[in-house]
C-alpha cells in the first residue's frame, strides 16, 4: 500500500498549483480524521509491539520495520478516547514527523481524498482552543465531518520520543 500512496501522490501533481490537497482519511471511534498524504510513509497491518517501560501511556512501544526501530503512538489514548480491542481493520500508519518516523495506531484507514483548499473550513473558535496546535481544519464529507490534523504539531514534541525523557 505504501507504493500505492507514493504513486497516487505523484500522479496528482503539485497540490499548490491545483488548489487541492490530498489527505489520507482514517477512523478513531466514530470520528473521521485526515492527514496530508505527504506525511504518510506507509500503512501497515498490526504487528507485534514491544512495550517500553516508563513510557507515557499513549506510547504503546516500538516496532521493527525493515530493521528500523519506530515508536508507536496510540491516538485513542493520546486523544483521551476509550481503548478498544485491536481488530482486522486496525492499522499502524507510519508517519514522517520532522526528521523522525513515528507509527500511529488507528481503528481503520478509509481512503485517499483529494480536497479543494476552499473546502477546508477553519475549526470553530471554541473547538480550535482545545486543539489549536494540531487541529488545522474541517472538511465536510457526504455524511460527516473530517477533522484535519497537523501531525508535525500533534506528534512533533520531544515527549513523543520513546525514552527521551524516560530513562
Amino acid at each position: 500500500m505504501a507504493a500505492d500512496l507514493q504513486e497516487h501522490s505523484q500522479a496528482q501533481g503539485d497540490p499548490e498549483s491545483t488548489g487541492t490537497i490530498q489527505l489520507v482519511s482514517f477512523r478513531l471511534a466514530d470520528e473521521t480524521f485526515g492527514v496530508e498524504i505527504t506525511k504518510v510513509r506507509e500503512i501497515n497491518l498490526m504487528c507485534e509491539i514491544t512495550h517500553v517501560p516508563q513510557s507515557p501511556p499513549y506510547v504503546k512501544g516500538l516496532i521493527n520495520l525493515r530493521s528500523n526501530v519506530i515508536p508507536v503512538v496510540d491516538l485513542r489514548t493520546l486523544f483521551g478516547l476509550s481503548e478498544t480491542e485491536l481488530d482486522s481493520d486496525s492499522r499502524i500508519m507510519v508517519m514522517q514527523v520532522g526528521s523522525r518516523t513515528i507509527g500511529i495506531i488507528v481503528d481503520a484507514v478509509d481512503e485517499v481524498l483529494r480536497v479543494a483548499q476552499k473546502d477546508v473550513a477553519p475549526p470553530p473558535p471554541t473547538v480550535a482552543s482545545l486543539g489549536q496546535d494540531y487541529l488545522t481544519g474541517l472538511v465536510r464529507l457526504k455524511d460527516q465531518l473530517l477533522i484535519l490534523l497537523d501531525v508535525d504539531q500533534l506528534l512533533g514534541g520531544e515527549e513523543m520520543c520513546v525514552g527521551a525523557d524516560h530513562p
